[in-house]
């Protein structure tokens, strides 16, 4: 069965994705790296395999999220094909669509409260 192998990313809307962005770094001391985009990596954990989570900032207008939800979370998954599957099988909200890029595979499926959740299949 395929499943969820982490968090991939927390991507939340703001106001003023700029300015949250410098108070995140300056009080939480979060590196980002790439506009809004902190990759934060899993390797001074011993129990964890290599890894990251993405923290992402984004305009408030932001139509990436495909919701007027402020959030979506994007969960690793082992086998996108598979896992959109058996949502489709179980009766969920699944996009048709699915983007390969060279970030690897994204997916969409949307929860019974109406929340977007992104999967994403890491490059191999």
């Amino acid at each position: 069965m395929a499943r969820v192998t982490g968090v991939g990313g927390i991507f939340f809307k703001a106001a003023d994705p700029d300015a949250l962005a410098t108070w995140y770094r300056q009080h939480l001391k979060v590196a980002f790296a790439d506009g809004n985009f902190a990759l934060l990596k899993w390797s001074d954990d011993p129990r964890a395999e290599e890894g990251s989570t993405v923290f992402a900032l984004f305009a408030r207008g932001s139509d990436y999220f495909g919701t007027d939800r402020p959030f979506m979370v994007n969960f690793r998954v082992d086998d996108l094909d598979a896992v959109l599957a058996e949502l489709r099988a179980a009766g969920a909200a699944v996009d048709d669509a699915v983007d390969d890029s060279g970030l690897g595979r994204f997916g969409w499926v949307t929860d019974p409260e109406g929340n977007r959740v992104e999967l994403w299949q890491p490059p191999r």
